[in-house]
């Protein structure tokens, strides 16, 4: 969405027809009650600087959705590039329904095969269907997600130019390349998510919500525009659930299963460092 056409909404990745535009610099998302509770809680959290603001349930053509700002309403002509954060993108209950309630998906299956025909086994092969959350591994040992901890969805630059083929966005290498297209080799824009991503850091590690929730599937949103405005916020929390007390996380720790950790700040902590090596210490 742009000030000056407030109809237009941007939307790189995720389902289509999940977002609507609301009034007054609001965005509408389809309802989801976990997501919702964790907005609330959010909004009483030191993160809420670092999350859209959220202004309850509305109904649109008679269904429900979390009401939000939209966080590209302050900027002209914005480019956006969405960061799926963390090392792992299912939850642990996840993997317990499928092992009891195993439920092969031939469309996930057809997409296996699209990217490498050599990746089912004989017999997924043969049932031509595979496991979602084998589908979900799968794919994550394609992408950065298993390297550094995060892998870019997506992005689109002011002028249109849109950029959805990551799957096999893997290596530091790549990576920095596909970053350095998506900000168009400027420093300055480099330096103004540099600083917003340490400040981030900073308070998710005093955040009491981050500390005891399983964060999965979030990402981060990063914006910019042709000003040299730049700014990134948390989005997503459609899989973030909160941890059984008295456990806690830390986010960098390696995940086991049972452990719970997501890897966030490790994929934060790598996503920083290779921005910073992006631009010149002086």
């Amino acid at each position: 969405m742009t000030p000056k056409n407030t109809q237009q909404w941007l939307q790189v990745v995720g389902h289509a027809g999940a977002f609507h535009v609301g009034d007054y610099g609001t965005l509408l998302k389809r309802f989801c009650k976990g997501e919702q509770q964790c907005y609330l809680r959010l909004m009483e959290d030191i993160l809420k600087p670092f999350v859209p603001v959220y202004h309850g349930v509305v109904q649109h053509e008679k269904e429900d959705y979390n009401m939000m700002d939209n966080l590209l309403t302050h900027f002209d002509m914005p480019s956006i590039m969405d960061c799926k954060m963390g090392s792992r993108t299912y939850l642990e209950e996840e993997l317990l329904m499928a092992r009891e309630r195993p439920q092969p998906r031939n469309d996930m299956f057809e997409k296996m095969v699209a990217v490498d025909p050599d990746a089912p086994t004989v017999q997924e092969r043969a049932q031509q269907g595979v496991l979602k959350t084998r589908y979900m591994q799968w794919r994550e040992t394609l992408s950065s997600t298993t390297t550094l901890g995060f892998r870019i969805e997506g992005f689109r630059k002011g002028n249109g130019e849109c950029h959805t083929n990551f799957k096999r966005t893997k290596s530091r290498e790549q990576v920095v390349e596909a970053l350095d297209n998506f900000v168009e080799s400027k420093r300055h824009i480099v330096w103004g998510y540099l600083r917003r991503l340490k400040q981030l850091r900073q308070v998710l590690e005093a955040s009491d919500f981050f500390r005891t929730h399983e964060v999965v599937g979030s990402s981060l949103l990063f914006v910019h525009d042709w000003t040299g405005k730049t700014g990134v916020w948390m989005i997503d929390f459609g899989k973030t659930v909160t941890l059984p007390p008295p456990l806690t996380l830390d986010h960098r720790t390696p995940w086991v299963e049972g452990n719970r950790e997501d890897g966030y700040l490790w994929g934060l902590d790598n996503l920083t460092d290779i921005l910073a090596s992006m631009v010149p210490l002086t």
